[in-house]
């Protein structure tokens, strides 16, 4: 029997989502805590993996028990919340189809990103700090701009193992959410290691001046990690949704 998992993290404390040796993980956390209460091992499948310090407020996970294992949704939701540490919040579980994945059958995933402009004591975790008036109108052309590419090279970290480095983007916009505080919003079918934030770190290039939308065209199309612009901390960063195909679930 299979299960989807929906919880939310503060990555701060952790070094992503995927288990790795000698670092704490978000998977290893609910993992070892799943385990534990059905005094089993249980093995669990993220949708995606966050890089360190990575947030999500909607992370979706799969684990699978026997069919003599049948257990009370709504009930091991709350057993896990006890004994998760804080920072770890499981939402729902739910049974689903054998041939639901969390990550394989995902057709899309929300990222956000939070910027500043004005030091600000009590957005230091969450957002990120940036120097100077950015020109956000254009950082949106630009990233109108971006959703017109298949293949996205120049935005991944290099040596990864996957197959392929096209990704269709659906959505990329940046809104004003505060006095000073912007928020940038992409949607697509899949992204790459580290994607999001080299998106974002090359946009500022265009905002701050210092790189054209012609040049953008020109970074992208160079399929070369090292022309786009610089990876962006990864505190101000979250997963915020992952949709499935509804007749599947």
């Amino acid at each position: 029997m299979r299960y989807f998992m929906t919880l939310a993290y503060d990555g701060s404390a952790y070094h992503g989502w995927q288990i790795q040796p000698h670092s704490v993980s978000v998977q290893e956390q609910i993992q070892n805590a799943l385990s534990t209460l059905l005094q089993k091992t249980v093995e669990i499948v993220g949708a995606g993996r966050t890089d360190t310090g990575v947030h999500a407020s909607k992370m979706v996970a799969h684990f699978d028990l026997d069919e003599t294992d049948s257990i009370d949704c709504g009930q091991m939701v709350y057993r896990l919340n006890k004994i998760l540490p804080r920072d770890i919040a499981i939402q729902r579980i739910e049974p689903v189809g054998d041939e639901m994945h969390a990550r394989f059958s995902a057709v899309s995933r929300t990222y956000h990103y939070y910027v500043h402009t004005s030091k600000n004591p009590f957005l230091r975790h969450y957002s990120w700090q940036v120097y100077g008036n950015p020109d956000f109108e254009l950082m949106n052309r630009a990233a109108e701009t971006i959703k017109e590419y298949k293949d996205f090279t120049s935005f991944s970290k290099v040596n990864t193992d996957t197959k392929t480095n096209d990704c269709t983007i659906s959505e990329a916009h940046w809104d004003k959410v505060g006095d000073g505080q912007w928020r940038f919003t992409i949607t697509a079918n899949r992204f790459l290691r580290n994607m999001v934030r080299a998106i974002v770190g090359t946009l500022m290039e265009v905002g701050r001046g210092k790189m054209s939308i012609e040049q953008l065209r020109n970074v992208i199309e160079a399929k070369d990690r090292c022309r786009a612009g610089d990876s962006v901390p990864g505190n101000a960063l979250f997963l915020v949704d992952v949709k499935y195909p509804i007749s599947e679930k």
